[in-house]
């Protein structure tokens, strides 16, 4: 997409507006068959409930999408279609990954994001990577789209997180020191002010460690708070529970707004407060989460603490386990299925220890895909007896890095090509004859993964905030499944068209011209992979 041209959205939007009628009656075609004849339609179900006399306006659709090159305005079959003039079109080149887009800074706190997992002295166990990835993920997509984010509790350095180094998981670490401890003092200090504060029982069969204990359910009723567990009464405070809460203020207070009404504005519009805390956690720890929650707005009643929501990740079911399973067991298991399935499809050279990292990484991928491609708020069901993590796949995380390194296997190829003298550099893009790619699978790339992209990473990274009540659910699996359905279609234009050609001059407008898509899909997959946190292959 050149410069100033429309997105996917605002070209609908425009559209729409051309119509008059304030419904979105205009859709975005991606299926490869009904690409070949139209790229946008207004279905005729919607156009007869919109037009209810049969006078679709004249000219109009015409005119709104004359700037965007779109051309058509007949009523068909299937309804109106419009087709872009596909020529016009330059492969767009997305924003590094993490790069400001324009976005108020501003912060919001992924926490105490998976605390239950990270602050319980049992083992990790995959339900718990599920929402510690999703958090991590979930951080990333926000700070693509400007956003300032914390991620707590921080890792405590008296344990070992081996599992989570091997997962490339970047989680903050680190004790808190005196101002943590300032703020423990202070939370048992109004622990002490608290009207829904009491003493707890002294003597034999009273709990260990317990300051106090205090009544959420009466605050709950109190301040007509919506969503919560009904069963949320008596809860037992300890000095852990306070640390929890002051790993979460000085996540606040860290926030860089300089303008605290202005936070976020185009993001969140309904939110002018400095801070918003999502917590992320796995379903089975939700009640106790909810507990931290209610207790902070008693201790600390203000603005930020009544802008906690609830991202709850569905339960990870591992069948028919032996014994229970650990994270780091889940890793090994799966990287050892990784290293079979890649000796079965590349023989000795799989067993190479320059290997090792290819496999280490395939290893992330698959993990990953396999906690991140599933709605968060689904069940994920994971077979460990057989593998399942096949490098034949199409809808796994190593069928994306393998489409991946064919990318960079491609380029790496001409670059050699070009310093032999067998082929020139590749031109400027302003030198490039585009009206050369009449290749259906050159135009599905474009206009179904690289024109809507920074749209894609958007709604990943949406947040209902302003929603009602504390859950709140988000897009998730949409990067995952982008970046599956953009290899899938990359794999079959790849297998089907030869893009390095013979070294003649009459051939080279379209080698380059496919170069420059191809380009425009390797800087996609390394954009999205890293929101991933997933370092894209060189080779395999």
């Amino acid at each position: 997409m050149g410069e100033g041209r429309p997105g996917v959205a605002a070209t609908l939007r425009a559209l729409n507006g051309a119509l008059g009628r304030p419904a979105a009656l205009w859709v975005k075609e991606s299926g490869a068959r009904n690409l070949r004849h139209r790229d946008f339609l207004a279905p005729r179900a919607a156009l007869s409930a919109a037009f209810p006399g049969g006078q679709v306006g004249r000219g109009g659709v015409g005119r709104a999408g004359s700037g965007a090159g779109i051309w058509g305005n007949c009523l068909t079959g299937p309804g109106m279609p419009l087709s872009c003039a596909r020529a016009a079109r330059t492969p767009p080149r997305p924003p590094p990954a993490g790069a400001p887009r324009g976005r108020v800074g501003g912060a919001i706190a992924a926490g105490p994001s998976s605390a239950p997992a990270l602050r319980s002295p049992a083992a990790l166990r995959p339900r718990h990577l599920r929402s510690v990835l999703l958090a991590e993920h979930l951080a990333q997509l926000l700070r693509a789209q400007g956003a300032d984010v914390r991620l707590v509790p921080a890792l405590s350095e008296e344990r070992s997180w081996d599992v989570l180094r091997q997962l490339c998981i970047y989680w903050p670490s680190g004790s808190g020191g005196s101002s943590l401890t300032d703020a423990i003092s202070a939370l048992k200090a109004a622990l002490g002010r608290c009207p829904c504060a009491a003493a707890c029982e002294q003597g034999p069969g009273a709990a260990e460690g317990v300051i106090c204990k205090v009544h959420l359910k009466s605050f709950v009723e109190q301040q007509g708070l919506l969503g919560y567990d009904p069963n949320l009464d008596v809860l037992l405070v300890t000095e852990r529970t306070l640390r929890s809460l002051a790993e979460l203020q000085e996540a606040v207070l860290q926030c860089p707004v300089s303008d605290p009404t202005a936070l976020l504005a185009s993001r969140f519009p309904s939110q002018s407060s400095c801070c918003s805390i999502v917590h992320v956690v796995n379903c089975e720890e939700e009640f106790q989460q909810q507990q931290l929650d209610v207790l902070w707005r008693i201790l600390d009643p203000g603005a930020h603490t009544a802008l906690q929501k609830h991202l709850v990740c569905g339960p990870v079911k591992v069948t028919n386990p032996s014994s229970p399973i650990g994270a780091d067991q889940y890793f090994q298991l799966r990287k050892r299925q990784m290293y079979e399935a890649s000796v079965i499809k590349y023989g000795e050279l799989a067993q190479d220890e320059a290997w090792t990292e290819v496999i280490d990484t395939l290893t992330v991928a698959a993990i990953r895909f396999e906690m991140l491609s599933t709605a968060h708020r689904s069940q994920i069901t994971l077979d460990l007896e057989n593998n399942s993590i096949s490098t034949k796949g199409t809808k796994s995380g190593a069928f994306v890095m393998y489409n991946c390194a064919r990318l960079a296997t491609l380029f790496n190829t001409f670059q050699q090509a070009v310093e032999q003298g067998t082929y020139p550099p590749l031109p400027p893009v302003s030198e490039l004859n585009f009206s050369c790619l009449r290749e259906e699978g050159e135009w599905l790339l474009l206009f179904n993964y690289l024109l809507p992209f920074p749209e894609v990473l958007q709604q990943a990274a949406q947040l209902p905030l302003s929603s009602k009540g504390i859950r709140i659910t988000a897009n998730t699996e949409t990067v995952c499944k982008f970046l599956i359905q953009l290899s899938m279609d990359f794999s079959s234009y790849y297998n089907r068209v030869h893009i390095l050609g013979e070294p003649f001059p009459h051939l080279f407008d379209q080698m380059f011209a496919r170069l420059q898509l191809l380009g425009a899909v390797r800087d996609v997959f390394h954009s999205a992979l890293a929101t991933l946190h997933l370092p894209p292959l060189s080779q395999i």
